[in-house]
């Protein structure tokens, strides 16, 4: 996948593109909405967002997601809500991308993702760093991502 495909402001980080297609600044922080491609195998650590639900609507792809102990894989058409404060991760299975919407209540979070691809920072290589942001944006990683023990 290519930043073309989202748009010239997509940023990349550890092979995922984020486009943010609806910031806090237009919603009066009340959410954020952006559009990911994800590539196969991809997944974040475990995690919590403490301040700010999730909500996934998958385009294409098939995604395992993990929910508090509860592994279940949604597809194209289906969407996924954790709520804030719920220890969550994910990963993209089978042999094609993911793309998906994802909704932020509230809005902000995505200021995560553009410091990690400006960064450029690693898992596991860079964690100091990435959990010093992920404090910032009220993340707490809690576990590594899917299929890692």
């Amino acid at each position: 996948m290519t930043p073309s495909i989202l748009g010239a402001g997509a940023v990349e980080w550890q092979g995922v593109y984020y486009m943010t297609l609806l910031g806090p600044d237009r919603t009066g922080g009340q959410m954020s909405v952006l559009e990911t491609v994800s590539p196969p195998n991809s997944g974040p650590p475990r995690h919590v967002h403490h301040d700010a639900d999730e909500t996934f609507v998958l385009l294409t792809g098939d995604v395992e997601f993990w929910l508090d102990g509860e592994t279940f894989t949604r597809g194209p058409g289906q969407a996924v809500f954790v709520p804030r404060g719920r220890e969550h991760t994910f990963r993209v299975v089978g042999g094609a991308p993911s793309r998906s919407i994802v909704i932020l209540t509230p809005g902000g979070f995505e200021g995560f993702f553009r410091e990690m691809a400006l960064g450029r920072f690693r898992i596991p290589e860079d964690m100091p760093a990435v959990m010093e942001s992920a404090a910032r944006f009220q993340l707490t990683f809690t576990g590594p991502p899917l299929g890692v023990q």
